[in-house]
């Protein structure tokens, strides 16, 4: 990938980890019933993508993560 696609992934990854972390503190709502989407689990996959993804960026600014 190049640097302008994985700075566009980033941010898209950490609007999403930022947003499910948003919903998924929110306290529950009984009368609107169950929450059918995991915010919590989205969150937190979100974020492992990141990590990822900020990885793949330094290696493309020069710095070396591996031995």
């Amino acid at each position: 990938m190049s640097l302008p696609v994985t700075l566009a992934l980033a941010a898209a990854l950490a609007a999403l980890t930022v947003f499910a972390g948003w919903r998924g503190a929110r306290p529950p709502n009984p009368f609107r019933g169950p929450r059918m989407i995991p915010w919590r689990a989205i969150m937190v996959t979100a974020a492992a993508f990141l990590l990822i993804v900020v990885v793949h960026l330094l290696n493309l600014l020069g710095v070396k993560t591996g031995r």
